[in-house]
């Protein structure tokens, strides 16, 4: 590994596995750890905080965080690259440490939202994870790394969701803010002695006024698309939300269009990567909404007659830990599959699989054994779509873009989240049925569902193959010997 030097830390491309570089993997990984104790985790405890807070307005508690992560991720993406990765990432771990110790002591729900904004900036911590791994990995070895960073935890963030749950019966909802206030400083810490500072920066200044732009645009439209169904799609609040998103978008667009270094430059980023991001939001919003339903058919046995559900079959953490198995295998599978065949093929196969486990659901909504193994399935392929994504969209980019073009990949997993869960949430709104005097969801609900994420992964697949057609992947990989000269000229 040949050593360079840049505030006072060594500085090397690193070729192969070493103790050094293990510590850095290691150190990467939990960082994702505080995306889950900051975004996730807190769904656990949202019965306990709609009570203390004396409200029933369960979508600013619980899509806030999300909503923020994707306002910030650009400014904080485009600030890596001008920066460096290491300092903004540090920064977004004190933010959301400070986000995390406001929502323990609020008093009030605003004030609690306004830390939950705040808190969100971890969202940022993944994809700039990422692109660290990518600036001092030679790229053979950065696309397995990069499927461990990003799934690396998934058996810790479903372990420590039941302790969480434990600590928050004894010592109240506010411990979790706490706890996820301790581990991002101890994380900042660790990042900024211990994990080197990128020597690739892009010159240039931040554009401030269109990351407001964008970051607000976003929030905006997709505040209005989370918040929509719980408080009215007329209502003043969600309407002023979608008029102002939708405003600052276009100003975004036309303002970014005539600045000679915007905060994105849509006009370069070119068909490959904008196929890429398309292929991601698709997948990754289809997992997250079959993901939310797995709860939902749980919760309703056989014995109603419904033509679904599991319940009394198995217990709701077994299905969810299924999927956690499977991120857990599916992200380094991905990177090690990515160094033989590229990460366009394997975020193909990534797709494939993830159409069969989708329609695997269909009978996974009434027998328990194919829920696991589908489920497991959901989890493997959401795995090598983030980890595919992540490293197809920086092997189209340069060295000095790879902060930004990560965050974009960060966005396309968020928006997807939010934009398929609400159609999913709709669909089974709107097709209730009364069962023993109680209103469910219908098999006809459940099953159209399924079919909605069914069909955004063929959609999917269409696009993965003009994508792998579109590219170019080098038939044989760089060799370790030969990739230091690759990234420099890529630099």
């Amino acid at each position: 590994m040949q050593q360079n030097t840049t505030d006072g830390v060594n500085v090397g491309l690193h070729t192969r596995w070493s103790r050094r570089l293990l510590g850095l993997v290691a150190i990467l990984a939990l960082v994702n750890f505080v995306v889950d104790s900051a975004i996730g985790a807190p769904l656990i405890v949202l019965p306990e905080m709609l009570d203390h807070f004396g409200t029933d307005q369960a979508a600013w508690l619980n899509a806030t965080a999300m909503l923020a992560g994707v306002m910030w991720a650009p400014l904080l993406g485009k600030s890596a690259d001008i920066y460096g990765k290491r300092r903004v990432l540090v920064l977004t771990l004190l933010i959301s440490c400070v986000g995390a110790l406001i929502c323990a002591v609020a008093p009030t729900m605003w004030i609690f939202v306004i830390g939950r904004m705040l808190q969100g900036a971890a969202l940022a911590a993944m994809f700039l994870s990422v692109a660290i791994v990518r600036t001092v990995c030679t790229p053979r070895l950065a696309m397995i790394i990069v499927g461990i960073v990003t799934t690396g935890t998934a058996i810790l963030n479903v372990a420590s969701r039941f302790l969480v749950e434990k600590l928050a019966t004894e010592f109240g909802f506010q411990i979790l803010f706490l706890i996820s206030a301790a581990v991002a400083v101890a994380m900042a810490v660790c990042v900024r002695f211990l994990v080197p500072e990128s020597l690739v920066k892009t010159p240039g200044r931040l554009d401030i006024s269109g990351a407001l732009l964008l970051g607000g645009g976003l929030l905006g439209v997709l505040g209005y698309i989370s918040m929509g169904p719980e408080l009215g799609w007329s209502a003043i609040g969600p309407l002023a939300l979608l008029l102002g998103g939708a405003v600052a978008l276009v100003s975004w667009f036309t303002v970014s269009s005539r600045k000679a270094d915007p905060l994105i430059d849509v006009g370069n980023l070119g068909k490959p990567l904008l196929l890429t991001l398309l292929v991601v939001f698709l997948g990754a919003g289809s997992y997250q909404s079959m993901l939310q339903l797995i709860p939902l058919i749980s919760d309703v046995s056989a014995d109603q007659n419904l033509g679904y559900g599991l319940g009394g079959r198995g217990s709701v953490a077994l299905l969810l830990a299924a999927p956690a198995v499977g991120v857990m295998l599916g992200g380094p599978a991905a990177g090690w599959l990515g160094t033989r065949i590229g990460p366009a093929r394997t975020l193909a196969g990534a797709v494939m699989l993830g159409t069969v486990a989708t329609i695997g659901m269909f009978l996974g909504a009434s027998q328990l054994v194919a829920a696991l193994c589908f489920a497991f399935l959901l989890g493997v392929t959401v795995a090598a779509l983030g980890a595919s994504g992540f490293n197809t969209a920086g092997d189209l980019a340069s060295a000095q873009r790879q902060g930004v073009v990560s965050s974009l990949v960060m966005v396309m997993v968020s928006t997807g989240a939010v934009v398929f869960n609400f159609v999913g949430a709709a669909v089974l709104a709107s097709t209730t049925v009364v069962a023993d005097g109680a209103t469910v969801n219908s098999a006809t609900g459940v099953f159209s569902y399924i079919a909605i994420a069914t069909a955004a992964f063929l959609i999917a697949a269409i696009v993965v193959v003009l994508l792998v057609r579109t590219t170019r992947p080098p038939r044989r990989m760089p060799a370790p010997n030969r990739e230091r000269q690759a990234v420099e000229t890529r630099a």
